[in-house]
């Protein structure tokens, strides 16, 4: 079930782009309100700027007082309504978008890690920042648009028809010609659009992709790979662009002719011509009737340009209910607390997506003393991260438990169950800020002497002091101004900072030379007391001092044992540890590198 801060945005997509704007429905109605009020006033200056050129014929000598100043306070009120009418309409957007986006951080934070993860960063950011912004323009600037070019055709032919009817007719026929020809015009548009936007998205891809991967390109292809394909979006993408002006050129542009002002005058001139030969024609009714057809024409042209903004905005919003519809992972309403730092697993299986024909887990049993230290080994794509990120919960199980202290995880409350577990990613994420308050993430209350503490803890106080600025100096967006490994023992130290009773480190020496490494073995061989320390190695010379070694192959769990009984066993694990030897031992010289 999708969880959102406002029910009103549940299936925001299925519903459709008005229903959207539920949450500040009444202030966007407000805002068309006065954009049509604003639509009125203008008609109404119009009319007394007739009255006036009317009077200044009968008379003229003598100024029409009323009408010029009726003309005058039409026309500045209507200019009033309609700033007034933007502004509430801005107003509302800016709402609509602070609720979008409370909405989706709020969805992200209920819904499964890794159903998150799985969205992808640079697509989540596109939709909080880009979708939701797409969102702001159309209630900010089509919404009260709407409203007038709906309103002020239909009053202004209702008028026309009250002045002279003839007139009207010959305003009405130019006016559905222009929009016949425009509808013929975009018949395929909603599918053009779409193409479009595939094509524009390849281009922006390869954009991407060339620039990130400058290094790789200079090293290898020297660009004619990544640019070939940056060419092929390019041509797609004007190919798209050429299909779409051929289908849509001439009714496109004889449509945009038609539906101004000039066509639609030069006609009821000429009727206006052809009556006043005959019976004649009042030169009032034929000035307000000129004034206002030219104000009818400019009002159908916005309304047929919203659908394209339609359409943009439509897509965004699909984007966006993508993220919204995100189920909540279930938390209990009243949590039970662990008894201890020990880890079990009964007959967990596991799979990504709902692939059940390939699960990552099958039927995983084994129990974690609290306080020993364990580590899962095995080759690439056995399982063993996945077996990390189960405990904090980042996916439910798909079918077994995994119990904490003896308390399946799913029966803890999410704050309860992260106070049990700190994690440190191969990938690590730091903040752009100074390196004590990276490492006090999550611990803000801690004093300096703690963090230093946490700090030479993880083999980490030495680099920082090294620092221009020590512990206050800033790091850079993404820790760009340390190096990975450097970037690693800062995430160590914020996670023993936080003191919790398990620790996972999910291949946290990736970054490590040897000398870092082996002075995070002896710093965990430290730690382990009393905490429970679960690390998925690569590198086995950090498995081999491990009170407990987990053996992983294909999703399932094939040894556990200590590293000398392992080794005895001949088993998956002496074959791994011959490989890792043989890998560390392999001298590169020029002789063995000839086949």
């Amino acid at each position: 079930m999708a969880h959102n801060t406002n029910p009103a945005l549940a299936g925001i997509a299925a519903s459709g782009l008005w229903q959207v704007t539920g949450p500040v429905r009444l202030q966007i109605a407000g805002a068309m309100t006065l954009s049509v009020l604003a639509g009125f006033s203008g008609m109404a200056a119009l009319l007394c700027l007739a009255l006036s050129l009317d009077g200044l014929l009968a008379s003229p000598g003598t100024w029409p007082l009323w009408p010029l100043v009726g003309t005058i306070a039409a026309a500045t009120c209507g200019y009033l309504l309609r700033l007034i009418s933007f502004n509430q309409s801005h107003y509302a957007a800016f709402r609509l978008e602070k609720i979008l986006r409370h909405a989706l951080v709020d969805t992200l934070t209920r819904a499964a890690l890794g159903d998150v993860q799985q969205l992808g960063s640079g697509a989540l950011a596109k939709i909080i920042q880009d979708d939701v912004k797409s969102l702001h323009i159309f209630v900010a600037d089509s919404t009260p648009l709407c409203a007038r070019a709906l309103a002020i055709p239909l009053l202004t032919l209702v008028l026309m028809l009250y002045i002279e009817w003839r007139l009207a007719l010959s305003a009405a026929l130019v006016l559905m010609v222009g929009t016949v020809v425009l509808m013929l015009a975009r018949r395929n548009a909603t599918e053009m659009h779409q193409r479009y936007n595939q094509t524009r998205e390849q281009v922006s891809a390869a954009v991407v992709e060339f620039v990130q991967a400058m290094p790789v390109v200079r090293n290898f292809d020297s660009g004619s790979t990544s640019f070939g394909r940056y060419q092929r979006a390019l041509l797609a993408w004007r190919e798209v662009l050429t299909e779409w002006y051929r289908l849509a050129g001439f009714p496109a542009r004889f449509s945009f002719a038609v539906l101004n002002a000039l066509p639609t005058l030069m006609v009821m001139l000429g009727t206006a011509w052809f009556l006043m030969r005959g019976e004649g024609l009042d030169f009032a009714h034929l000035t307000a009737a000129l004034l206002l057809a030219g104000g009818m024409a400019e009002a159908v042209m916005p309304m047929m340009m919203l659908s394209q903004l339609v359409n943009q905005t439509r897509m965004s919003l699909q984007r966006i209910d993508t993220v919204l519809q995100l189920p909540a992972q279930p938390v209990p309403h009243e949590g039970r607390v662990p008894a201890d730092a020990s880890v079990t697993f009964e007959q967990v299986c596991f799979n990504y997506g709902g692939r059940a024909e390939h699960p990552a887990l099958r039927d995983i049993s084994f129990t974690l003393a609290a306080g020993s230290t364990v580590a899962l080994v095995g080759p690439s794509g056995a399982g063993k991260t996945t077996i990390a990120r189960l405990i904090p919960r980042f996916h439910d199980v798909s079918g077994g438990r995994i119990l904490i202290g003896g308390v399946d995880v799913r029966e803890m409350r999410s704050e309860t169950l992260m106070q049990q577990v700190a994690f440190v990613f191969q990938e690590n994420f730091l903040f752009n800020d100074s390196v004590l308050e990276n490492i006090r993430l999550g611990q803000p209350g801690a004093d300096r002497a703690a963090v230093i503490a946490a700090a030479k803890a993880a083999q980490a106080h030495d680099f920082i002091g090294e620092l221009p600025l020590g512990y206050d100096t800033p790091v850079g967006e993404r820790g760009t101004s340390l190096s990975g490994g450097q970037r690693q023992r800062i995430a160590i130290a914020r996670a023993l900072l936080q003191a919790r009773p398990i620790l996972v480190l999910d291949e946290a020496t990736a970054y490590a030379d040897p000398e870092t490494e082996a002075s995070l073995i002896q710093a965990l061989s430290v730690l382990k007391q009393g905490r429970t320390v679960i690390m998925v190695v690569h590198r086995l010379s950090l498995a081999r001092d491990a009170d407990q070694i987990l053996v992983f192959e294909q999703g399932r769990l094939v040894e556990s044992g200590q590293h000398a009984e392992l080794l005895a066993r001949t088993g998956c694990y002496a074959r791994l540890w011959q490989e890792y030897k043989q890998t560390q031992a392999w001298p590169f010289t020029a002789d063995e590198a000839q086949p």
